[in-house]
């Protein structure tokens, strides 16, 4: 055992790609999810038709995007960076 692993492997480069990729993907996934909540708040104080449709817009392309968004971090296979300060 080494001192500083205590036991712990080091990394693949090919693993650290993946998590590399993860961490990515876990940065886009937060940012649509802030991009909803933006288009919810905006949703909220909509005044006119024009406003109203366009923010039903903006909800369903994010809601859309989070859900490709984790059908692809579900097809990931391996361990997973953690998921702190993602969601609230």
């Amino acid at each position: 055992m080494d001192k500083a692993g205590e036991g712990m492997r080091r990394l693949s480069e090919e693993e650290k790609d993946e998590l590399s990729k993860k961490q990515a993907l876990k940065q886009e996934i937060k940012e649509t999810l802030t991009e909803w909540e933006n288009a919810n708040r905006f949703f909220h104080h909509a005044v006119g038709k024009e406003q109203v449709d366009y923010a039903i817009y903006n909800i369903i392309t994010a809601e859309k995007r989070y859900d490709m968004l984790l059908g692809k971090a579900k097809q990931m296979q391996g361990p997973w960076p953690k998921w702190e300060g993602i969601v609230k």
